[in-house]
C-alpha cells in the first residue's frame, strides 16, 4: 500500500482520517460525523462522500470529501487543488457547494474558476468553540421561565415553514414548493435523528435549534430560529443552551458553530454562553451544479 501521495480513502483508512482530523475537530465536524455515520464508502446515499487524501509517510495530511449533496468539504492545509480534483473525479459528481476553512474556501474557488454569476452565497463565518463544562446557562432557562425539548412528529408542519425562512434569510433560498419540499424533509429527518430542539414558554413554541452534526466528543449548532416578531427577547440562546446542556448530559465535551461576521446580536448570544471565536469558516453555494470532469 503507498504511503505518500494521493490517493481515495477506502474501508480501513478511519482511524488514519480520524488521527488527522480529531485535532481540528472545530473545523472537521461535517467530515468526522459524516464518515462515522457512512464510512468511507460512497454510493451516493445520504452521508456518503468519496474522500480523496494526501499521505505523508503513511500519516494523512490534508483531505478533501465530495458528498452525496454535491458539496466539496475541505480540511486540506497542503495540495488543495490536487485533493479537490481528485474527490471530484472519483465521485463523477458535480458541485454544489463548498465549505471548509475560510482560506482554503477561496483557494478551491479559485482553482475550480467559479464564476460569479452562479455564486449563490458565498460567506465568511466566525468559527467559535466552547467546552460543555463552561456553558453559562441563561437564567430564563435555570428559572423555568422557558423550557427546550426535542422536536415531536406534531411540530413537523411548524418546523417547517421556520426551516424555510431560515433557508431563504441565511442561505438565499427562493421561497415555493420546492424550499417547502426540502424542508419538510430536513425536518423530518431530524426528527429521525432527534437533533433538534424547540423553545417554549408555556406551551407556546418561540424558537428552535438543531445540530447539523454530532459526533461522540462534540456536537456542532446550526439551524437557530427565531420569528423575527420574537426576536431580541434571548429565545435563541436558550434553545442551544438547552441543546447543548443535553449533549453535555449524554457525554459530549464540546460545542461548534459558526454565524455570519456581521452578525453582531447572534455573536453576542453565543459569545454570551461561552463560546470562544477560534477561526475562520466560509460556505459557498452555486445556484446551478458546475461539472468539473
Amino acid at each position: 500500500m503507498e504511503t505518500s501521495g494521493i490517493r481515495v480513502l477506502r474501508s480501513g483508512d478511519e482511524a488514519a482520517l480520524e488521527a488527522f482530523l480529531l485535532p481540528r475537530v472545530e473545523s472537521s465536524m461535517f467530515l468526522i460525523g459524516n464518515m462515522r455515520a457512512a464510512g468511507l464508502e460512497d454510493r451516493a446515499q445520504i452521508y456518503q462522500g468519496t474522500y480523496a487524501a494526501r499521505l505523508e509517510d503513511g500519516e494523512i495530511v490534508g483531505v478533501v470529501a465530495h458528498y452525496w449533496n454535491q458539496n466539496l468539504v475541505l480540511q486540506a492545509p497542503v495540495d488543495l487543488a490536487a485533493l479537490c480534483g481528485k474527490a471530484i473525479r472519483a465521485s463523477g459528481r458535480p458541485v454544489h457547494g463548498i465549505v471548509g476553512p475560510a482560506s482554503q474556501v477561496g483557494e478551491a474557488r479559485a482553482a475550480l474558476r467559479v464564476d460569479d454569476s452562479n455564486v449563490q452565497i458565498d460567506e465568511t463565518e466566525k468559527l467559535y468553540s466552547l467546552e460543555l463544562a463552561d456553558l453559562v446557562v441563561p437564567q430564563s432557562l435555570a428559572s423555568g421561565q422557558v423550557r427546550a425539548r426535542r422536536v415531536e412528529p406534531g411540530d413537523v408542519d411548524l418546523l417547517t415553514e421556520w426551516r424555510a425562512g431560515y433557508a431563504v434569510e441565511a442561505m438565499g433560498a427562493v421561497d415555493g414548493p420546492q424550499l417547502r419540499r426540502q424542508s419538510r424533509l430536513m425536518v423530518e429527518r431530524s426528527l429521525r435523528e432527534r437533533r433538534t430542539w424547540v423553545l417554549e414558554g408555556g406551551c407556546r413554541p418561540l424558537a428552535c435549534s438543531s445540530f447539523n452534526t454530532a459526533i461522540e466528543e462534540a456536537v456542532q449548532v446550526g439551524g437557530v430560529w427565531t420569528p423575527p416578531h420574537l426576536r431580541s427577547r434571548g429565545y435563541a440562546r436558550a434553545v442551544v443552551a438547552a441543546s447543548l446542556l443535553d449533549a453535555r448530559a449524554e457525554g459530549a465535551t464540546k460545542g461548534v458553530l459558526f454565524t455570519g461576521e456581521d452578525n453582531i446580536p447572534a455573536q453576542k448570544a453565543y459569545e454570551a454562553l461561552g463560546f470562544r471565536h477560534v477561526g475562520d469558516y466560509r460556505i459557498l453555494l452555486l445556484r446551478s451544479p458546475i461539472s468539473c470532469s
